[in-house]
């Protein structure tokens, strides 16, 4: 059930996006594609349409917004490759996109995906303005100053240094969580949640970020080049505090279960509804890319 779900969710963000303009001929709409259509696993539009759907809304009514945020989750990591940051040569088992269109292409298309993210999350959907519009509100707020980015300045800010693990978390819940929650949060709201529905997913998407994040720094340990598309082992380059470089890697093991029992434990009060969400903690904690 879960993998025949994730296919639809993902074939339907697929289709959208490949019916974009980006045939425009120019290298600015050449390098955006380059990496938004490289593949990837459609993390943050995937949650938003299964939020929608578990509060009794229709997915396919958000899926110009949820793929909003697929642009913007692609500009930060076209930004994060950047030399001035994580200087990357590969993502998603090809060249970063500096290295194919040059540094300077490369932060405009970032720019362009950001703003075209923010025009889709503007579309015209039939679901009332006001939850539109506290959507774009909260999206801003998780993306921006007071959320991804911070996080991005902190984590760049806390390279070769020692931190502690209330602060890589705070790092971690900024830097991916915020825009997670975002993205759970702009479905449930779209899909006409509840408060306390929309509470409870909340919870979900701040613990699934943190175990998200805790995933990829084992998988920067144990991973393969193969599996995951860039070289593994960058954290240690970069001699950055990660949670198993502070915690071990058993006890950042204990860790990403916890907060896989958290996220799972939000979603008691949705019972059988929860499966499709419950089965994705799963996949957070299992997966090997």
């Amino acid at each position: 059930m879960f993998q025949n779900k994730y296919s639809y969710f993902t074939g339907l963000i697929e289709d959208f996006l490949q019916k974009l303009p980006w045939k425009a001929n120019d290298v600015l709409s050449e390098s955006m594609a380059y990496t938004l259509m490289a593949g990837g696993k459609r993390v943050r539009p995937v949650l938003a349409l299964a939020a929608a759907e578990i509060v009794g809304g229709a997915p396919e009514v958000v899926i110009p917004c949820a793929c909003g945020l697929e642009m913007i989750h692609t500009y930060s990591l076209i930004h994060d490759d950047l030399p001035a940051l994580d200087n990357d040569d590969y993502r998603r088992g090809r060249p970063t996109n500096h290295k194919v269109f040059g540094e300077a292409t490369a932060l405009l298309a970032g720019d362009g995906l950001l703003t075209y993210g923010f025009q889709l999350l503007a579309s015209d959907v039939p679901v009332p303005l006001e939850r539109q519009i506290k959507v774009i509100r909260e999206t801003a707020e998780a993306v921006g100053w007071q959320g991804m980015v911070r996080g991005q300045v902190l984590d760049t800010l806390g390279e070769k240094g020692e931190l502690s693990v209330s602060q890589i978390t705070n790092i971690h819940h900024l830097k991916t969580g915020a825009l997670l929650t975002a993205s759970v949060r702009l479905g449930a709201i779209l899909g006409g949640g509840l408060e306390e529905e929309i509470r409870q997913l909340s919870i979900y998407a701040a613990a699934l970020g943190l175990a998200f994040q805790i995933k990829d720094d084992i998988l920067d340990i144990e991973g393969t080049e193969d599996a995951l598309g860039k070289p593994v082992g960058s954290d240690l380059k970069l001699q950055k505090s990660t949670y198993p470089s502070i915690l071990g890697m058993d006890g950042a093991k204990i860790q990403l279960k916890q907060k896989i029992i958290e996220a799972k434990t939000a979603l008691e009060k949705f019972e059988e509804k929860a499966e499709f969400l419950l089965c994705f903690a799963d996949y957070i904690e299992t997966r090997n890319h």
